[in-house]
């Protein structure tokens, strides 16, 4: 009897990655114990890249590139993109990945186990971040997850999200309801945990780090490390981005979520423990609320 391995469709987005996309799809197509295709839509670039990726599309039938010449202006309305117009319905699983990082050769495929194993629908993990001068750290995201986490972070790196196909569906025609407000939130990891995790479905946040996550100064979005990351953070409190995210998405999700949530200062003082998963994350926004700056 033939073992056939779990399909998998790697939706990659891709915008001027000429410098490290090679060794990015490299490590996907050294996944063990899965099989793979990887689906690339290219942004508006000036660097080769779309050029690159189709040239290996025809050398690789595992390999396809989506329609060129839109300017998505951001990761997040290119991966909205991929999720609408790429078709799930022949594969077991759905990943996304970034242009820049490198997978461990099991990742794919100790993800699926956990998905098994837990009955999970969606999984997401730490990451080890790296820099160019050799210096590594880990992410770590796998707290426990809150009553109220999901309307207030992502579940972690967007390229270590894997789906079972029939929960990413789900999403899908979600999306292509509410195409117009999805696309005004500015970071789709955050989008996509928040509606599972409000139609009640199981998330796993896993503490086993299987890939190597790049960190360059042209990151959309880099780890929250150090001085510089709680200043930036502050700031996007201070401006009212962070919060002006949040109600898109409660507006996108109140009404159809097993649990509403409310902006009201009193309700978020009184349940400011729910809303971010690492303590000191909470304790922090619980200050931003009491000073008025969120």
């Amino acid at each position: 009897m033939v073992n056939k391995h779990p399909s998998v469709v790697i939706l990659l987005a891709a915008y001027n990655g000429i410098e490290w996309i090679e060794e990015q799809i490299k490590s996907i197509l050294l996944q063990k114990n899965v099989s793979v295709e990887i689906l690339i839509s290219v942004d508006l670039s000036n660097d080769k890249t779309y050029e690159w990726c189709q040239d290996l599309a025809r050398k690789n039938s595992y390999i396809k590139v989506l329609p060129y010449g839109e300017r998505f202006g951001g990761a997040a309305k290119n991966f909205y993109r991929l999720i609408r117009d790429v078709d799930f319905s022949y594969f077991d699983y759905i990943a996304l990945s970034d242009q820049d990082d490198i997978w461990d050769s099991d990742k794919l495929h100790h993800a699926i186990s956990v998905i098994e194993k837990d009955n999970l629908d969606g999984y997401s993990s730490n990451v080890t971040a790296f820099w160019s001068d050799g210096k590594e750290r880990l992410v770590k995201k796998s707290f426990p997850q809150k009553r109220f986490d999901y309307f207030f972070e992502a579940a972690g790196p967007g390229c270590t999200y894997v789906f079972k196909q029939q929960a990413i569906q789900k999403f899908k025609k979600f999306l292509i309801k509410n195409w117009t407000k999805v696309n005004l939130v500015e970071l789709h990891d955050w989008m996509i945990y928040a509606y599972f995790r409000s139609q009640g479905m199981r998330w796993k946040i896993d503490n086993k780090p299987l890939m190597r996550y790049r960190q360059h100064q042209h990151n959309q979005v880099g780890i929250n490390y150090g001085l510089k990351a709680y200043l930036i953070r502050f700031n996007k409190i201070k401006t009212k981005w962070y919060r002006n995210e949040v109600q898109k998405i409660i507006n996108l999700l109140n009404g159809s979520s097993e649990q509403d949530i409310s902006l009201k200062r009193l309700f978020l003082i009184k349940n400011f423990w729910h809303l971010r998963r690492r303590p000191r994350d909470a304790i922090f926004l619980l200050f931003m609320i009491i000073l008025q700056i969120f």
